[in-house]
């Protein structure tokens, strides 16, 4: 086995490698004057077992394409198999047509991957679970939440006075495994996205006066949908809020109107780095990628992975 890091959160690959017990390669990665990438392995990889950890965060062309330079170097190198280890996929919410002559930039992307040279993908929430369907490859698709509701647990042990809010009807599904493996009741604000930075939360379905809320979704950027669903869970009674989110890819924007909010804490993973803030808490998920790398390098099935 070869674990190998990009430039995108070297830190979270650092943790995985620890917890495998094995090191990173040794791999230079800089940039040319021009901005042109390059990247030279340091050493032998010829049919090893590599995962490539590089989340394509911010900024997301970049670390793409960093990433599909690491994979031809790799399949160069004659690797037996590279694995991109892609904690939060980018571009994941251009998955469909809904709008005339826009691309489906989702299937692009694992159109690149697969011409690249990689073998298997393995990630975590995507924002639509069915964008697995655009790879001809396989697909590990793991889930943040036993992560966050562990800790959850630990930071709410009485559930009879929660309620887990989905901040829009597209993500009920997600909010009621957590209400069910949480004990908790559910109910969901229905929104009106006005741009790419403003949302227009408009009702609540569910009871949420005098009681606590835990939002739940699976990324935010500009925090615009949780902080306007926080507005009107505040003016229908809401008691204390919290967020619970999969990937905060947070910048200025969205942690001042974090920070503005009624929401107290969000919790998160640090699947980007950008998951920090005075009011963001990031839960570890190397153990849980480590643990995967582990099982595929073996052989052995993941699907345990997914209890709570």
């Amino acid at each position: 086995m070869k674990l190998i890091s990009g430039t995108a959160h070297r830190a979270l690959a650092e943790r995985i490698a620890e917890t495998l017990g094995e090191p990173l390669a040794d791999v230079h990665v800089t940039a040319f004057p021009d901005g042109e990438t390059f990247v030279k392995i340091n050493e032998n990889i010829r049919g090893d077992d590599v995962f490539i950890v590089q989340p394509s965060c911010p900024p997301t062309n970049h670390n793409i394409m960093e990433l599909l330079i690491m994979v031809d170097a790799a399949r160069r190198a004659s690797a037996g198999r590279i694995t991109a280890v892609m904690p939060f996929f980018g571009y994941a919410r251009q998955d469909r047509k809904d709008q005339p002559r826009v691309p489906i930039t989702a299937k692009l992307v694992a159109n690149l991957l697969t011409s690249a040279g990689v073998g298997r993908v393995l990630t975590m929430d995507l924002h639509a679970p069915q964008i697995q369907g655009f790879f001809d490859i396989p697909v590990d698709h793991l889930y943040a939440k036993p992560a966050l509701i562990h800790y959850l647990r630990e930071r709410h042990p009485d559930a009879s006075n929660i309620t887990v809010v989905s901040p829009d009807v597209g993500g009920v599904k997600m909010a009621r495994a957590y209400a069910d493996a949480l004990g908790a009741d559910l109910a969901i604000v229905a929104k009106h996205r006005i741009s790419a930075t403003r949302v227009e939360a408009m009702n609540v379905i569910g009871d949420v006066e005098g009681r606590d809320v835990i939002l739940v979704d699976d990324m935010t950027e500009t925090a615009g949908t949780l902080t306007a669903a926080a507005e009107i869970l505040s003016r229908h009674g809401a008691k204390r809020i919290f967020a619970g989110v999969s990937h905060a890819v947070l910048g200025d924007l969205g942690r001042q109107r974090i920070n503005d909010s009624a929401i107290e804490e969000i919790i998160t993973t640090d699947s980007v780095p950008q998951a920090c803030g005075d009011k963001v808490r990031a839960v570890g998920i190397a153990p849980l990628l480590g643990e995967a790398i582990r099982r595929i390098h073996g052989g052995q099935s993941v699907t345990s992975l997914f209890e709570v």
